[in-house]
């Protein structure tokens, strides 16, 4: 009996259950030990995700170049002069007006709260306002300069420590990441053959296309990415400025920037446009309602089929399930990472799929050819 309780499957199973819970018990009463090694990945975490970014946007430049005979270090230095150029002409010109309209919108919010409060107010009479309880929330508007101002100054001084640690991981990713980069277009062409000589030669071609597939995937997706963005943030800049629109510079910047976010990023942008113009009046909301949604059928149905979607294919169903079990897990930085993440795992198992079944049909016709295909008559 205790034989056959031992050798059951459930006694296998039970004993497997246990150890998990009691690794999991043991590594949680010991995290000090795991602490410092989580805190150091943690650390090279964003340097290497932005590293690895710009690589896949940069790294189709410089096989180009090379398939023009420049030499690939020559390549790599061509780009990143480029890329310092555009740098200092975003801080030339770019960042000076980003910072000049951030200035004016902080110094008219009192203006722009006490805007709103009396837009809000003036819906009082209608029933349906009454029941979402509105009122009470307007009530609480707070519109004095000196009350805004003192809350800003103590969130600023509250929040001065961990600035600082901001600005210092700015300047050491300023540092590290064009270091990353370097190295990573340099010598990029050297990762799958060490691959290769890790593991066995019979897989060398198997981990060459799995690898090729997985470039290409990324590749589409972050140059993808950074079309749309640029595409969406121009022209709806271009589009504010033609109704009129406060803060047009702003507003199509942070357009642009929250496109990285699929299917979201559109909601997320229009936000404070509608905002601002509720302050102005309702027939500036309609008109950022069209020039929205002019920007985003043209992105739709132009932009995002042509250099995305074609090389993902994931339904859009499937992509708003990611951004909200990523976004409430990690964050911001789970919604921007979770689609290409999903993208490189879906290309690996599928591929991986068509390994198996071309093995297995090749296995299913070697018998077929073993067998004679006709007898040779009895003597």
């Amino acid at each position: 009996m205790f034989q056959k309780i031992r050798e059951s499957k459930l006694m296998f199973w039970s004993l497997e259950a246990l150890i998990i819970v009691a690794l999991i018990i043991g590594l949680t009463n010991l995290s000090f030990l795991f602490k410092p090694i989580a805190t150091f990945f943690s650390t090279l975490l964003i340097p290497f995700i932005a590293a690895g970014f710009l690589f896949y946007l940069f790294n189709p430049l410089v096989n180009w170049l090379g398939k023009l005979k420049l030499p690939r270090p020559a390549a790599i230095a061509l780009i990143f002069v480029v890329v310092l150029a555009l740098l200092g002409f975003l801080v030339a010109t770019i960042i000076p007006n980003l910072i000049d309209q951030v200035t004016q919108l902080i110094s008219g919010l009192p203006g722009f709260v006490r805007e709103l409060r009396d837009d809000l107010t003036q819906l009082s009479h209608y029933r349906w306002y009454q029941k979402f309880g509105v009122a009470k929330l307007v009530s609480k508007m707070q519109v004095e300069p000196a009350k805004i101002l003192q809350n800003v100054l103590g969130d600023f001084s509250a929040g001065v420590p961990g600035l600082i640690g901001s600005v210092a991981s700015v300047v050491i990713g300023a540092i590290t990441i064009p270091v990353l980069l370097f190295y990573m277009l340099k010598d990029g062409n050297r990762f799958v053959p060490a691959v290769q000589r890790l593991l066995p030669d019979r897989y060398g071609e198997e981990i060459q296309t799995v690898f090729t597939r997985m470039n290409q995937t990324l590749s589409h997706y972050i140059a993808g990415q950074a079309i749309e963005c640029l595409f969406v943030g121009t022209f709806t800049f271009i589009g504010y400025l033609i109704i009129g629109m406060p803060y047009a510079f702003l507003l199509g910047f942070v357009a642009g920037v929250v496109t990285i976010i699929p299917y979201l990023g559109p909601y997320i942008g229009i936000a404070p446009a509608l905002l601002i113009a509720l302050t102005v009046g309702w027939g500036k909301v309609a008109l950022v309602i069209v020039v929205v949604l002019i920007v985003q059928q043209t992105d739709g149905n132009l932009i995002y089929p042509n250099v995305i979607g074609r090389s993902l294919n994931i339904h859009p169903l499937t992509i708003i399930v990611l951004l909200l079990v990523a976004g409430n897990i990690w964050g911001i930085l789970g919604t921007i990472l979770a689609v290409p993440v999903y993208a490189v795992i879906k290309t690996v198992l599928t591929y991986a799929l068509e390994l198996y079944r071309f093995h297995r049909n090749q296995a299913a016709q070697e018998p077929l050819l073993a067998k004679p295909t006709d007898q040779q008559p009895k003597p």
